[in-house]
């Protein structure tokens, strides 16, 4: 068996009823407009636990990064390792088929490649371009902490959808700390929106740009994504992307 065929059999041992019960449709007109769109709550507290847990064991990761060296600003992230924890490769695995239907309807507005339907095949065709580490991951801001906008690109490939699920609790654990998303349009001023999810909500989002309908049709606005400033407490969030990185 591939190790990718070995970790899909471990996700029987990760349930996410709520995945079941998501209106696709309803997801795909707030992708529309706003241009992100809100899920109900699809981990529970006790899952949410689980992954916050999970930050400080060094063995279920291949790299961390801390923001400030870099000028990303000021937390921490963690890239999971492969194989990847079966609650997170559920999650990766299931979103996606849904998430490329709509990511084909995008592609064809734009005229571009679609994807594959099946997450094998999204990263069979990352490996092809020598695209092969893992790109799901956990943050963690304190007090203080923020991220700056940017674009999570990591190679010629690119999914063009991401999703994120809040771990912590806004206005217990944490406050502040707003998902900020700026749609930088044409020949206008960018336009900013702010998200604040609930303990086990999840946000999905352009990784960077959508189509968007104007008078002569379909055109490209980019995206970017980020962080404002956590004023007391920590904030933890994971973060599934779907493209593997070079």
């Amino acid at each position: 068996m591939s190790e990718y065929g070995a970790t899909r059999a471990r996700t029987a041992t990760a349930q996410v009823p709520a995945l079941a019960d998501l209106d696709w449709p309803a997801l795909e007109a707030q992708l529309d407009e706003p241009g992100f769109a809100m899920t109900p709550p699809l981990l529970s507290p006790g899952q949410c636990a689980e992954v916050i847990d999970m930050f400080d064991d060094d063995a279920r990761f291949r790299s961390t990064i801390v923001m400030a060296r870099h000028a990303f600003g000021e937390g921490s992230y963690r890239y999971f390792a492969d194989p990847l924890p079966p609650l997170v490769q559920t999650l990766r695995e299931r979103l996606y088929p849904h998430l490329a239907a709509i990511a084909n309807r995008w592609a064809e507005r734009l005229g571009e490649r679609p994807f594959p339907e099946t997450l094998e095949g999204l990263l069979d065709a990352c490996a092809a371009v020598d695209q092969h580490r893992p790109t799901p991951l956990v943050l963690r801001y304190g007090s203080g902490g923020y991220n700056c906008l940017h674009q999570d690109v990591y190679g010629d490939l690119t999914f063009p959808l991401q999703v994120l699920i809040m771990l912590s609790r806004p206005d217990e654990d944490f406050t502040g700390g707003e998902s900020v998303f700026v749609e930088q349009r044409p020949r206008q001023q960018s336009r900013p929106m702010v998200a604040r999810p609930g303990l086990g909500q999840a946000v999905i989002f352009p990784v960077r740009g959508r189509p968007r309908l104007g008078s002569r049709g379909y055109h490209r606005v980019q995206m970017r994504h980020g962080v404002s400033a956590v004023h007391t407490g920590e904030r933890h969030v994971l973060g599934i992307i779907f493209h593997n990185a070079r």
